[in-house]
C-alpha cells in the first residue's frame, strides 16, 4: 500500500546531524519528517561514538582491577578480577537503547514525524520510502541529505566470519585470544587498547610509518609508549595481504617479506567513506567534491532546496560537526540568516592517553603563512595529574607571533577530552595568550596546564 505526505523539511538520515536538524526544525515550528532505515542516532549513537566509549570505560575499569590484584603504590590490593564481556556488551546496549529512545522522544516532543525505512530520491522534491508496512511517497519543499558514512572494506578481505568492522568488535561475546587490527588510526587504536586491557594479544598493522597519522608525532609519542606497556605489537610500514588458508591468521607484508600473525579475529579499520550510493543520487544534479557532496557555507548543494550535512559532505567526519550543520540548516529553512563560520572543530582520540586537537598545530599554522609562537607544559609538572598517576602528556599552545592570537591548542594525557570545550571556546572567542594566562584556573586541576602553556609560550611559566 502506497501512502503520500507533504512537508516543509524532509531529513534523510537520523544520525547526529539529521536528528538535531529535525529537533531544531520542530522547535522553529517547521513541519518536518526524519527518515532512517535503522535506529535513530545513526552510527555514532548505535555502533560508534557512544558504545565504543562504553567499552573503553569498561576496559579501563577492568585494567584497574587487574592492577590492584597485586600490591600498588596507592596501598590498594584486591582479588583476581574476572571479565564477562557478554554482560559488558549488554550494559553498553542498555545505554544505547536509553539514548536512542531519548532521541525519539525529543523528536516527538517537538512534533517531528519519524519514519523507519529506506529513502530513495525520485527528484529533488520527491522521495519514496520503503517501510515494513509498504511504500510512502513524500514531497518536500526542502530536503536535507544526512546519509552519513560506512566503514571501508578491503576488497581482498570482506567483512564476514573472522574479519570484522568496528561494529562487530563492539558486539564480541569474549575477547579474542589473538586480535589483529588493520589500521592504526583512532578507531583501530581505541579498540585495540581496550581489548589489550581485556587480555587479548593485540597486533596492529599500519601501512604508514607511524601511528595516528592525522596527528603530529609529538602528540602520539605518549600513546606509542602506552601501547608498548600494554604489550601491543605495532607493525609499521606493513601491508595486510589477507587471511591465511585456514582463516586463523593474518598475512602481512613488510620490507618485501611476508609474515603470518595468529588472529582469531581481524578488525579492519582503514577509514570510512560517505554513503552516497543506494538512495538515488543519480536522480539529482549534485556537484561532487571527490567522493563527497559539495556544499557551500550554508550547506546548500548545487540544487535549490537540497542541503547536505555531516559525513557525506567531507572532513572532518565528526558527529559534533554534523550536529552544528544540522542546527544551522534548520535555522536557514526557517528564514534565519546563518552561515558556517566556525574557527575550530575539536578532534578527540579516546586512546590511552587521550589526544585533543583544536585549531592549528604548529606545522599547520606555519603552512598557513603565520609566524608562530608555541610551547608546551608537561603534566609531569601538574599536581592534579600526579595525584591521578597521569603524568604522561602535555598541553601545547599555538599562537601568532605578532599579536599572540591563539591559533590552536593540543593536548595528550589522561582525561584531556574534557578540556576540549575550554580550548574550543578560547579559539572561537578570539583569545590571546594573555587572556588565557590572565584567567584564574582552579587549583588543583589539569586545566592549570592550559594556563601554564600560555605563560610558557609568553616566556614565563611559573611551575617549570
Amino acid at each position: 500500500m502506497t501512502t503520500e505526505s507533504n512537508c516543509k523539511l524532509l531529513v534523510i538520515g537520523g544520525g547526529p546531524g539529521g536528528y538535531v536538524c529535525g529537533i531544531r526544525a520542530g522547535q522553529l515550528g517547521i513541519d518536518a519528517i526524519v527518515v532512517d532505515a535503522e535506529a535513530l542516532g545513526g552510527t555514532c549513537l548505535n555502533v560508534g561514538c557512544i558504545p565504543s566509549k562504553a567499552i573503553i570505560h569498561a576496559a579501563d575499569e577492568f585494567e584497574k582491577a587487574v592492577h590492584f590484584a597485586n600490591s600498588s603504590a596507592l596501598g590498594i590490593s584486591a582479588g583476581k578480577p574476572k571479565l564477562d564481556l557478554t554482560k559488558t556488551v549488554a550494559w553498553k546496549d542498555g545505554i544505547v537503547k536509553r539514548l536512542t529512545t531519548g532521541v525519539g522522544g525529543l523528536l516527538k516532543k517537538n512534533k517531528v514525524k519519524t519514519i523507519k525505512g529506506w529513502a530513495t530520491f525520485i527528484d529533488g522534491k520527491t522521495v519514496d520510502v520503503k517501510t515494513a508496512d509498504g511504500e510512502t511517497r513524500i514531497r518536500a519543499e526542502n530536503v536535507v541529505i544526512a546519509t552519513g558514512s560506512v566503514p571501508v572494506e578491503l576488497p581482498f578481505m570482506k567483512f564476514g566470519g573472522n574479519v570484522i568492522s568496528s561494529t562487530g568488535a563492539l558486539a564480541l561475546p569474549a575477547p579474542p585470544k589473538n586480535f589483529a587490527i588493520v589500521g592504526a588510526g583512532y578507531i583501530g587504536l581505541e579498540l585495540g587498547i581496550a581489548f589489550a586491557k581485556f587480555g587479548s594479544k593485540v597486533t596492529v598493522v599500519e601501512a604508514m610509518d607511524r601511528i595516528l597519522p592525522t596527528y603530529d608525532a609529538e602528540l602520539t609519542k605518549p600513546v606509542a609508549k602506552r601501547l608498548k606497556d600494554l604489550g601491543v605489537t605495532v607493525i609499521l610500514g606493513g601491508k595486510a595481504k589477507g587471511l591465511s588458508k585456514d582463516g586463523k591468521a593474518l598475512e602481512v607484508e613488510q620490507n618485501g617479506k611476508t609474515e603470518t600473525i595468529p588472529a582469531e579475529k581481524v578488525l579492519v579499520t582503514v577509514g570510512r567513506k560517505p554513503l552516497t550510493e543506494g538512495w538515488g543520487r543519480e536522480k539529482l544534479a549534485l556537484d561532487m567534491d571527490g567522493r563527497f557532496i559539495r556544499i557551500n557555507d550554508r550547506c546548500e548543494t548545487a540544487m535549490r532546496g537540497v542541503y547536505a550535512i555531516g559525513d557525506v559532505t567531507g572532513e572532518p567526519m565528526l558527529a559534533h560537526r554534523a550536529m552544528a550543520q544540522g542546527e544551522m540548516v534548520a535555522d536557514i529553512v526557517a528564514g534565519h540568516m546563518r552561515r558556517w563560520d566556525k574557527r575550530a572543530i575539536p578532534a578527540v582520540c579516546f586512546t590511552d592517553p587521550e589526544i585533543v586537537s583544536v585549531g592549528l598545530s604548529p606545522d599547520e599554522a606555519k603552512a598557513a603563512g603565520h609566524k608562530v609562537k608555541s610551547a608546551s607544559f608537561p603534566f609531569s609538572a601538574n599536581g592534579r595529574a600526579m595525584t591521578m598517576e597521569g603524568e604522561d602528556g602535555f598541553i601545547r599552545a599555538v599562537a601568532r607571533e605578532d599579536n599572540h592570537l591563539l591559533l590552536g591548542v593540543q593536548a595528550v594525557g589522561r582525561g584531556v577530552s574534557e578540556l576540549s570545550a575550554a580550548f574550543g571556546l578560547a579559539i572561537e572567542m578570539g583569545a590571546c595568550l594573555e587572556d588565557i594566562a590572565g584567567t584564574i584556573h582552579a587549583h588543583p586541576t589539569q586545566g592549570e596546564a592550559f594556563q601554564e602553556a600560555a605563560l610558557r609560550t609568553l616566556g614565563h611559566a611559573l611551575h617549570i
